[in-house]
């Protein structure tokens, strides 16, 4: 999502800038069920894009697919230390296109949600024109059915996350629920249409921004809330059976500056057996926000 032009003061710029470049960030608000693994600022220098919104990791944490608000597809390489990122190299970057390989343009291009499935195919989710896509290549798009649903959604808080579970089934959630004491709706593909068997309990100013399956089936969902003078970062996990949700967990909550605008979540398991919880935050296309890596550990999986 590129949030809108508000009238921020010229001094919160500043502040913000000179905060991040300090590295003063407030520790996490609540006992967590995670620990800090790292982050690492990847400078805009070296991908030329901004707006990063989905994340996904491969090839044990070292391989990396996002996109871009601007519609761009990416693919890297994260350098890792001793388990912690510490660089980024940089691959190809595509432009998407639609189901006739034309590049695609305008509010068409806005991607926020990226998923893989077992076979290896992305899907994206899109705001602008709320929908869902798979791409067997990054230039030519299969766009699944839009329900009428969808065409409601509020312009700017599409279906941000998006992730496919262990059957293949492909779920999205939009980063509204259209009233503050409404649930989070969870959208499922399945067999060839949509329907909707859960919601998820909406609670303060936490909003859906990216979503994935872990390794033990569980679904993650990253939230974020803007307080006015920056982001806070929340996710909080489900356990799914059958047509219901339970279980919830909260595992991480920050404090504002903790971190960027995180909107990208990737969940997978290291060497050591480990769940870990990858991030990737959208600057907004601002130049006092950055583009960072951050990643937690589970502490008991």
């Amino acid at each position: 999502m590129v949030l809108k032009r508000m009238s921020w003061r010229r001094w919160l710029a500043a502040a913000t800038l000179l905060l991040t470049s300090w590295g003063l960030a407030a520790p996490a608000l609540a006992p967590q069920a995670v620990e800090f693994v790292g982050s690492y600022t990847w400078p805009s220098s070296e991908h030329k894009l901004g707006g990063f919104s989905g994340l996904e990791l491969s090839g044990g944490g070292r391989q990396f697919t996002t996109i871009s608000d601007s519609g761009f597809l990416l693919t890297g390489h994260l350098q890792r230390q001793d388990g912690v990122i510490t660089g980024v190299e940089t691959g190809a970057a595509s432009l998407l296109g639609d189901r006739n390989g034309n590049q695609l343009k305008g509010y068409h291009r806005d991607a926020e949600g990226l998923a893989t499935r077992s076979d290896g195919r992305l899907f994206v989710s899109f705001e602008g024109l709320h929908r869902v896509a798979g791409y067997p290549t990054a230039q030519t798009s299969k766009p699944l059915p839009r329900p009428q649903y969808f065409r409601d959604l509020q312009g700017n808080s599409g279906f941000e996350a998006l992730a496919i579970d262990a059957q293949d089934r492909i779920y999205a959630i939009p980063e509204r629920s259209g009233r503050l004491t409404r649930p989070f709706p969870v959208w499922r593909y399945d067999n060839g249409s949509w329907r909707q068997p859960y919601a998820l309990r909406r609670d303060g100013g936490f909003l859906p921004v990216g979503a994935d399956f872990g390794p033990e089936g569980r679904l993650y969902l990253l939230e974020r809330e803007f307080t006015g003078i920056g982001f806070r970062s929340r996710i909080r996990r489900f356990t799914i059976v059958d047509d219901a949700v339970t279980g919830e967990e909260t595992l991480l909550e920050t404090a504002v500056w903790r971190h960027d605008n995180l909107e990208g979540l990737s969940v997978w398991r290291d060497a050591s057996g480990d769940i870990r919880l990858t991030m990737i935050s959208d600057d907004n296309f601002r130049r006092f926000q950055r583009t960072e890596f951050v990643e937690y550990r589970l502490v008991q999986n």
